[in-house]
């Protein structure tokens, strides 16, 4: 089996040119920052959609106020038994 450790050097040997040509002051996410920031912007996106189809399922019926009227407080009331007979 050749020896690695020679073709990674050599390997290093012809990048090092290379790593010349960059400016060491600017710094830039480059394609894998781009990667990363469009898998969280789609991670975030399919939460989203999946929450937005979650609270659409939700049924909520508010009780109405015993204090405004007296049929209310009736109504609320057998609704209520009503909920728990139905577990």
């Amino acid at each position: 089996m050749p020896d690695m450790s020679a073709s990674a050097s050599l390997a290093m040997t012809h990048l090092v040119p290379f790593a010349a040509e960059v400016d060491e002051d600017k710094v830039t996410p480059g394609v894998l920052g781009f990667i990363v920031f469009a898998v969280m912007a789609l991670a975030v996106w399919a939460l989203m959609k999946s929450m937005n189809k979650q609270m659409g399922r939700i049924d909520f019926k508010e009780a109405p106020d015993p204090e405004k009227s007296p049929d209310a407080a009736k109504e609320a009331a057998r609704g209520a038994a009503k909920g728990s007979a139905q577990e």
